[in-house]
């Protein structure tokens, strides 16, 4: 892989991870559950702009990404957004990563690998 290859694709998993992470904040921050107030005070919330703005970069990133390598590769390295997601929510919001889930990051860090070296 080419160093603009590798670097779209740090990026793209970068602004993923920062998107999901942004709409968990945003998600938890309400304190108003009642209706259409919950929605009212998620808008406000400077969190799931965070998180619009993070997807609409990594959906220009990931284009221009599609653009180098080929679906099929493109998809399976992008599969890696899924341990930097779970790494950062065990971090952050202190979730657990059971044994399947290690496993199935490692799994996941496997092909990942595989591929890139393919």
């Amino acid at each position: 892989m080419s160093p603009l290859v590798i670097i779209l694709w740090v990026c793209n998993i970068c602004f993923d991870t920062l998107g999901q992470v942004a709409f968990k904040f945003a998600a938890i921050a309400p304190n108003n559950r009642d209706s259409w107030y919950y929605w009212l005070d998620l808008s406000k919330n400077k969190w799931i702009w965070v998180g619009i703005i993070s997807y609409v970069a990594e959906f220009l990133l990931w284009l221009a990404f599609l653009t180098l390598v080929p679906l099929s590769q493109g998809v399976l390295l992008a599969s890696f957004n899924i341990i930097t997601i779970m790494v950062v929510g065990r971090i952050i919001f202190k979730e657990l990563l059971t044994i399947y889930r290690l496993i199935g990051m490692l799994l996941i860090t496997a092909g990942v690998v595989f591929v890139g070296m393919s």
